[in-house]
C-alpha cells in the first residue's frame, strides 16, 4: 500500500513551514529597516549611533520583560514607568546619603515593594490589573514629586554614572548589557522553570490551572513583584545615563513596552509569548524610531507612523490566529 502523500508536502511540513516563516518576519523586518535606513543615512551604521541606539533601548528592554510577564499571565501593568521613576528617585536620594551599594539596593527594593502593591490588590481584593495599575501609575508619580518636590536630581556619585551610564565591557555599553542580562533571566524563568509554565497556565485559563492545583494568587503576586523589580532596574540604566533622577522620568514608557509586547507578537490575551517577541518589538520599535530621526522625520510625524505600526500589529497577530469572527 502506497502512501498518498509522499509526493508532497503534508499538512504537519506546511505547519513547521508556517512556523519557521512566523519566526523569520521580525528579525527580517529589522534587518529591512536597517538596511533601507543605512542606505539613506550611512551614518546609522556609525558606531557611535550604535551605542548611542543600545543605551536608549536599554530601559524600554527590561521593563518590557516585566510587562511580558504580565501580559502572559493575563494582565499588564500600566505602572511600570511610574515605578521606575520613583525608584530613581528614592535611590538617588539613599545614594547620595548612604553610597553607591545603598542607593542600588534602594532602587531595586522601591522597585520590588511597588510591584507587590500592585500583586496584593490585585489577588487580595480580584480586581482588574489594568485599574489598579493605572491608578498606581498615579500614586507613584506623586511619590516621586513628593520626594523631589517636582525638581529634578542631579546631584548623584560619579561613580553611579562611570560605571552605569558610560561604562562599557568589550565596547558594549553596561545599559546594554544589564537590559540583555534581565531579558535571558525573564527567558529562563519562562521556560526553564515551574514558575514560568504556571505562568502560561494561568494567562491560558486561570479557572483550569486553579482546579488543576496551582495557587494562582502566588504566582501572580510574584509576576507583579518581578514586572517591579525590572521597574528598579530600568531606574538604575535611565538614571545614571540621563545623570538626573526625574519624578516625571519614563513618562508613557508603560504604553512603549505595551506596544513592544504587542509588535512582537505576545498575545494581549495571555497564554502565549516569549521574551524573544518581546525582544524583537523592542528591537523594532527602537530601530524604526533611531531611523526616522536619522532621515529627518518629524517628531510629530514619527507618533503618526509608531500608533500606526502598532494597530497593524496588532491587527496581523488577530488575523494569525484566527479570533476575528464575521
Amino acid at each position: 500500500m502506497t502512501d498518498q502523500n509522499s509526493g508532497g508536502a503534508t499538512p504537519s511540513s506546511f505547519s513547521n513551514y508556517r512556523a519557521i516563516a512566523a519566526t523569520l518576519v521580525l528579525p527580517a523586518l529589522v534587518v529591512l529597516m536597517s538596511v533601507v535606513t543605512g542606505a539613506i543615512e550611512p551614518r546609522f551604521w556609525s558606531s557611535q549611533n550604535m551605542v548611542s541606539l543600545s543605551r536608549q533601548m536599554a530601559p524600554l528592554l527590561i521593563v518590557s520583560v516585566g510587562q511580558s510577564l504580565a501580559v502572559i499571565s493575563g494582565g499588564l501593568d500600566l505602572s511600570i514607568s511610574a515605578a521606575l521613576a520613583l525608584s530613581g528617585v528614592y535611590g538617588v536620594i539613599a545614594m547620595n546619603q548612604f553610597g553607591l551599594v545603598a542607593g542600588l539596593a534602594t532602587m531595586a527594593a522601591t522597585g520590588l515593594a511597588f510591584g507587590a502593591v500592585n500583586g496584593l490588590v490585585i489577588t487580595f481584593f480580584e480586581v482588574s490589573p489594568f485599574i489598579v495599575t493605572l491608578g498606581m501609575l498615579s500614586v507613584g508619580r506623586g511619590l516621586a514629586l513628593m520626594a523631589t518636590g517636582g525638581q529634578p536630581i542631579y546631584d548623584m556619585p560619579d561613580s553611579f554614572v562611570r560605571i552605569f551610564g558610560d561604562g562599557t565591557l568589550l565596547h558594549v555599553p553596561a545599559p546594554a548589557i544589564i537590559g540583555i542580562a534581565t531579558i535571558v533571566v525573564g527567558a529562563v524563568l519562562l521556560r526553564r522553570t515551574v514558575f514560568g509554565r504556571y505562568v502560561y497556565a494561568i494567562g491560558s485559563n486561570a479557572t483550569a490551572a486553579y482546579n488543576s492545583g496551582v495557587n494562582v494568587k502566588l504566582y501572580t503576586f510574584i509576576v507583579y513583584c518581578l514586572s517591579g523589580i525590572t521597574a528598579g532596574l530600568g531606574a538604575i540604566t535611565l538614571t545614571s545615563w540621563v545623570t538626573a533622577a526625574q519624578p516625571l522620568a519614563a513618562s508613557g514608557l508603560e504604553l512603549q513596552s505595551l506596544a513592544a509586547v504587542v509588535v512582537g507578537g505576545i498575545a494581549l490575551t495571555g497564554g502565549s509569548g516569549s521574551m524573544l517577541n518581546a525582544f524583537f518589538g523592542v528591537l523594532i520599535l527602537g530601530v524604526l524610531s533611531n531611523s526616522l530621526n536619522m532621515i529627518g522625520v518629524s517628531s510629530f510625524m514619527q507618533t503618526l507612523i509608531i500608533g500606526l505600526v502598532i494597530v497593524i500589529a496588532v491587527i496581523v497577530d488577530r488575523l494569525r490566529r484566527g479570533r476575528i469572527t464575521r
